[in-house]
């Protein structure tokens, strides 16, 4: 029986949309969701860097472009490609949304968004702890995204991956209009089958 849903597909294929759409249904069949998402930030059409946005609107940098001539004023530099992640601003954004997964009101079960466990989220140790927490938690289904295995593997991503409990659709240009059915049918069922 599964109890996670999670998505995985190529960079760019719309994962976060379908995740934004899922919230919606969500919330409009009364169910609590809470949690995170990461966005594209673009300046003069040139992608610049991500942001991490919380479901109530918070927003952080999870990463930029560092132009050549910045320096990292001593600070240890996290880095993937071109970015560089922005630790401090994505731990003060999402891990307080972790600490809150227990307090659902009456009892009630929610969904809790994490997207998405990949490179640059790993590199924060307290949010690799807060995720395996929130799956030994059993207050909340996780729908979540982790990107697709290419190169080195992700110690955590193929955790989440290799679980009996998770469900993960791959998103892909064909089924990327008519996969929200199923996804959100999926997490209406993990939510019935856990009360």
């Amino acid at each position: 029986m599964f109890k996670h849903v999670f998505l995985t597909g190529p960079p760019g294929v719309g994962k976060t949309t379908l995740v934004q759409k899922a919230c919606e249904a969500l919330v409009s069949s009364g169910v609590e969701v809470e949690g995170f998402y990461t966005e594209e930030v673009r300046e003069g059409g040139r992608r610049v860097g991500f942001d991490v946005i919380t479901l109530t609107g918070e927003r952080g940098h999870l990463s930029r472009i560092r132009d050549v001539g910045e320096t990292s004023h001593g600070r240890r530099e996290y880095r993937v490609g071109q970015y560089v992640v922005d630790l401090p601003s994505f731990e003060n954004i999402a891990l307080p949304l972790f600490r809150n997964i227990g307090a659902a009101a009456g009892g009630t079960r929610k969904v809790f968004v994490i997207d998405e466990i990949g490179k640059m989220e790993l590199f924060s140790q307290s949010f690799i702890r807060a995720v395996r927490q929130t799956f030994e938690s059993s207050s909340c289904i996780i729908l979540g995204t982790i990107p697709i295995p290419k190169g080195k593997p992700l110690g955590l991503v193929e955790e989440v991956r290799s679980r009996r409990d998770v469900k993960v659709f791959t998103v892909s240009k064909e089924n990327r209009n008519s996969i929200l059915q199923d996804i959100t049918a999926t997490l209406l069922e993990c939510l019935k089958c856990s009360t």
